[in-house]
Order: structure tokens, then sequence, then C-alpha cells
């Protein structure tokens, strides 16, 4: 797996204990809206709600240690989520100033200010990694008789205890130069005035994914480098006349933040929930703006920042790089607001009457031209470039496997979890299955040895054929559901191989003879869904389709870049990488359109979906857009795919098409009715 990919995987994760911040928005709002002037000092109701909300954003760095582990744990069992709680538990208490002070045996006073900030997000997302990852490896292990009371998920916990003690040990050495660093860094970057703040305010979003912008916090807010400026602000005339504070000058680490908190990021909510899916948008819709009226309001912006950041990280760097522009801007101008909470419209009210404060209402029109810019920009990035951020992504592990779905193949209905379980044990067990993967109708699997392979019962639990491409490579084809049961595999315990003696280490699915009677009643006339030239289907680079494994029918060696619909019907399936799609047409009939040859591996670049799933299209309508410049240049053929995957069900199929065929009009072939 890619870095890009375990980030990603990382980011899904994060979305559990994320889901958490709204409620601490709409709590800590609503104490702020009680006693906006006493925060809570004033009134006992506004303490109660504030101190809730608080409650969950102080112990963030927990939360995704139990999240991320849970989160990324093979089967989202809550034994993994105990492990991340106990490994954070190990991790901070070792590297507590009071640990690190008995255990170096140094004066606490003497021991780093930075282990008064081990308890933060990094730390958090760390332990939660660690601790997914060991229980994946770990919680299938049987000990010895006498000690199997601990085996499996008990055993995790065990060890997790131990790794977090090597890995505490780490970073007694490593954090105070992380932290360090950090420190020098601003110092640095204070001497540059107001683009030094612009630089401070980029690498304060860009840190935040790990947790280490407190570090940098604490030179600009609090007095580590002289700075102070939170805390100088908030003495208004007192700081004044102390000679502490400068009109113009203090609060210029603050301002900028008001016009993206307030109006860049809910800009950015309008356009991702803009860009879902249409089913997912009430889904999305709820999440955005809960995310939106946080950062508005309190200028609590976890919410959003962490629904994007390491699922579209692009999208983040481009926050990021806002963020410092918005910040050079209010400092270079002297608009100047600040903020004891955070930049919200709470805090820009309450700072407005702040004599530091000068010509704050500026940072609202600032705003306004950042929330357009924030729209275009992220809308324009997550079209152009397909990012799966919030509502637009598909269906990820687990989120469907536990239910009931249909075997297109058998067109019977079978337990996906338990169908998964059953692919593991043809293919040889979990001990010979090293890699998951899945295309519009196959499961793509990598193996240590193909020659073991059960055939026989891929082909009772509904395959039509197994293609064996090399001793480490076979793909399955199951039909539509290839994808439900790849995701469902991935997220299967340890399998044992099938104890059949049918297994084969001869390829399998020969093509099947096509001897259809032309008089035989003709069902549907499918037109080309591309122009360009016709190819026959043996003459396929790809053993699973010129087999006819995957179905009957032929191919096309396409000359244009718009893909259309070869019959009226259903869309029922788009693959994530847009290069393929399912069509189940009003009669019945599951065609699959597969443009070109492995251009999944080219992960969605050079083409463009038109519809949605689950859209009715007629014949002849357009459904996807190629860059076929790029593909010819990439794709390791362009010679695509038309074939129909039940063709099992009916007579079989004509060819009517000869040369070159124009897209939406030339009849491609005809599906004969049964005798």
């Amino acid at each position: 797996m890619s870095i890009l990919g375990y980030l990603q995987r990382v980011g899904r994760a994060l979305m559990v204990p994320v889901a958490t911040l709204p409620a601490a928005a709409i709590l800590m709002g609503v104490g702020y809206w009680i006693d906006p002037v006493g925060w809570g000092g004033d009134n006992a109701l506004a303490a109660f709600f504030i101190k809730s909300g608080a409650a969950i954003i102080d112990n963030m760095s927990v939360l995704f240690a139990i999240g991320v582990a849970y989160g990324m744990s093979k089967d989202k069992d809550g034994a993994a989520a105990l492990t991340g709680f106990v490994g954070f538990l190990v991790l901070t208490t070792l590297c507590s100033p009071a640990a690190v002070s008995m255990i170096q045996s140094i004066p606490e006073a003497e021991v780093p200010a930075a282990f008064a900030k081990i308890n933060n997000q990094f730390v958090g997302i760390l332990v939660g990694i660690i601790s997914a990852e060991l229980y994946n490896r770990f919680s299938g292990v049987e000990l010895p008789k006498a000690l199997s009371f601990f085996s499996g998920r008990r055993l995790v916990p065990i060890l997790t205890s131990f790794v977090m003690i090597a890995v505490a040990f780490v970073l007694m050495y490593v954090w105070p130069v992380i932290f360090g660093g950090l420190v020098e860094f601003g110092e640095y970057i204070q001497k540059m005035g107001s683009i030094g703040a612009g630089v401070y305010a980029f690498f304060n979003r860009l840190l935040i994914p790990v947790g280490l912008h407190h570090a940098l916090n604490s030179v600009f807010w609090f007095d580590v480098a002289g700075i102070n400026d939170i805390p100088n602000f908030l003495g208004g005339a007192q700081s004044i006349e102390a000679g502490k504070a400068v009109v113009g000058i203090t609060g210029r680490y603050q301002a900028g933040f008001f016009p993206i908190m307030m109006f860049g990021l809910p800009g950015a909510a309008l356009a991702i929930y803009q860009c879902a899916r249409p089913e997912n948008k009430a889904k999305v819709m709820g999440i955005m703006m809960a995310g939106a009226f946080a950062a508005f309001f309190t200028g609590i912006t976890e919410p959003l920042e962490f629904s994007f950041m390491f699922v579209a990280p692009v999208l983040y760097v481009i926050h990021a790089a806002l963020t410092g522009i918005s910040v050079f801007i209010a400092a270079s101008m002297h608009w100047i607001a600040g903020f004891g909470f955070s930049a919200g419209l709470v805090d820009m009210v309450l700072s407005s009457r702040n004599p530091l404060a000068t010509q704050w209402y500026m940072l609202i029109p600032q705003g306004l031209v950042f929330f357009v810019i924030y729209y275009l920009v992220f809308r324009f990035t997550i079209t152009k470039f397909n990012l799966m951020t919030p509502g637009r992504e598909l269906a990820v592990a687990g989120s469907e496997a536990d239910g009931q779905d249909t075997n297109v193949s058998g067109g019977e209905k079978q337990d996906v979890a338990e169908l998964a379980r059953q692919y593991i044990a043809a293919v040889g067990g979990s001990d010979n299955l090293t890699g998951i993967d899945a295309c519009i109708t196959r499961l793509r699997l990598s193996v240590k040895d193909s020659a073991v392979v059960d055939d026989a019962l891929a082909k009772r639990l509904g395959a039509s054929g197994v293609i064996r491409l090399n001793k480490t490579s076979v793909q399955i084809i199951v039909g539509f559901v290839a994808e439900k049961i790849a995701n469902a595999m991935k997220t299967t315990g340890p399998v044992a191989a099938s104890q059949s003696d049918a297994a084969q280490s001869a390829p399998a699915a020969q093509a099947r003879p096509q001897a259809v009677r032309n008089d035989l009643p003709t069902l549907l006339t499918l037109v080309a869904p591309v122009s360009g030239e016709l190819v026959a289907l043996d003459e396929v680079p790809d053993e699973a389709f010129a087999s006819k494994a995957v179905g009957d029918g032929v191919a096309i060696k396409p000359s244009d870049k718009t893909v259309v619909a070869p019959a009226a019907g259903t869309v029922v399936k788009i693959f994530n990488t847009n290069h393929a799609f399912c069509l189940e047409t009003d009669d019945g009939a599951e065609i699959v359109v597969h443009m070109g040859i492995d251009t999944v591996a080219l992960a969605g670049k050079g083409f463009k979906r038109l519809v949605e799933e689950g859209a009715s299209v007629a014949a002849g309508q357009p459904v996807l857009e190629m860059d076929l410049d790029f593909l010819n240049a990439n794709a390791r053929s362009m010679i695509s795919p038309v074939v129909c995957s039940n063709i099992d069900d009916y007579s079989g199929l004509v060819v009517k098409a000869t040369g070159t065929l124009v897209a939406g009009e030339t009849p491609l072939y005809e599906i004969k009715a049964k005798k």
C-alpha cells in the first residue's frame, strides 16, 4: 500500500473520534451564548455546558488513540479500542514530567518543558496506529493450553503495553528535539513581521494533523519567545500602559484567523457538500452544517478540518496556504482582533471593545472574500482531481459486509461476510493470500501459490471462472458484488484452506462456444457505447475477458472520448476509478462496459463520470468522458470489452457490427431469448 493510501486509511479511522466533535462545539457554543462575558464564570448553567463540551475537546488525544485503533482494526472489534486506550495510558504516563524525572534521576524542575505537552493529538494518532497494527497481527494468535486464556484479543493489550514502553523510551530522547526545533523555528519567523505572521499561520494549520501546532502556538501566544500575544491582547488598556502591547501590532498572530474560521471553512463545507454523491448529500449536509456552525460561531474547526485533511491532503495544504495569506493580509493592514478561546463570532464580538482592536470590522469583508475563494478553489480541486472528500467515497470495508446482498452470478441472496470467508478458503486460506483487490466483476488476488486455488469450490460459491495469471496472481469472476466481497475479505480474520480435493493447477474458464440460432426472438439490441473499431473478444489482451469468463460480447478500440449507455436501463455500478460501469437493462441483462485493460491502475486519471450510480439512462446517453491522449499513452491497452455478464440466462448473442462503429448509433449485438 502506498503512503497516501495508508494516510487515507488513517483519515477514515479518524472519522470515528471526529464524529464526537460537533457535540463539543454545540455544547460549548450554547454555554458561550448564555454567558459571553464570563465564559461560564458568571452563570452555572453556562459553565455546565462549557465544561461538558470541554470534556471532549480537552481529551481529543485519547479519543484519537481509541478511535484510530478501532477504525484501523481489521474487524472493528471493541478489543482494538481497548488496546488503543491501554497504549495511550502507558505511553503518556511514562513520558509525563514526573515519570521522566524519576526514570532519568533528575529534578522535576529540570525536565524539558516538552514533556508537559506530551498529551497531544500526535501521540494519540501514533498510539492508535501502533495499537491497530498489533491488533491486526496478533489478535488471532493461539497460546499453549496453559496460557490459553490470554490468547487472541486478550493478548494484544499485554503486547501493546510492552511495545509502548519501548516507544516511550524513544520519545524521551526524540520528543524534546522535535519540540525544541519548533520553538527555534518560531523565534526565527518572529523577526519577519507581517510575513512571519503569515508563515506562522501556514505552519499552525499544517501541524494540526499531528497535534504539534501547540508547541508552535506557545511561541507566539504564550511568552515562550517574548511575544505573549493572547494574554497581552486580553489585557487591553493595562497591557498598553505597562508597555507590553502595541496598537496595530499586538494581535497580529490572531486576527487573520477570523476570516478563515468564520467564513473560509464554511465556504469549503459548502463545496464539499455540493460535490458529494446525490445519495450521500443528506448525510454530508448534517456533518458540514454542524462543522460550519462550530467554525463560525465558536472557532472550533476540527470537525471540518479532520473531515478532509487525511482523505484529501492536497486540500489541507491549500487550506494552510490560504490561512497564511489571510493572517499576512490582516497583519499588514493592521486589521486587528484577538481571541481568548478561538477565532469565532463570540470572540470577535467580545474583542471589538478592546482598545487593542483596530479596524476589526474589516475582517468581515475580508472573510466574505475568503468564503468565495474557499468555495471556488475547493470545488474546482475536488472535481478536477476526483478527491474522495466526505460523501464522494464508495462504501468502505465493513460498512456493508455484515448485511445480505445478491450474488449476481448465482442470483441467490448470500451473507457477504460468510461468502468472503469461503472465497478465502477457496484460494488456500489466509496463509496463502497476500493481497486483495477488486475490479468491476472480479476479485484480483495476490497469492503465494496459485496452484492451490480450489476452482471447484469457487464455482460452487457462484464464480463463473478462475483465471491464473501467473504463480502469484489469481482473478475470480464473481459478478457485480466483487468489490463488496473484496472489502469483506479484507476485514475477515484468519481462515483455513478448504479441504476439497478439487483444487486444480490448470487454468480454468475456457471460451464458451457460440452457437446461437439467428431466428430466435431478439430480446435486446445493444448499440456501440463508444466510437471506434470492432475487436473480437478473443483478441482482448486479458485472459478473463478473452476466455469469456466475465461474459460474452465484443470489444472496441475507441477513437472518441465519449462513452454512452449501450441500452436503456439503470447504472447499477460505476467503479470508483471511473474506468468501467455496469448497466442493468429493462429486460434484466447485465452489461459490463470496461474501458481499456488494467486501467484501474491509473487511479481514475483520464476518466470522468457524467452520471452517478443509480441513474436511469437512455440508449446513447453519455456516461463517461475519456482523455484519450493520456489513456493511449499510459494504459496497457485501450481495447474495451462490452460484455453481457449473465449471458447464461439467455440463448446467447449474435454480433451485428463490423468495422467502424459510431457511439449510440451502430447496432453492436443482439441478445437472444431462451428457446
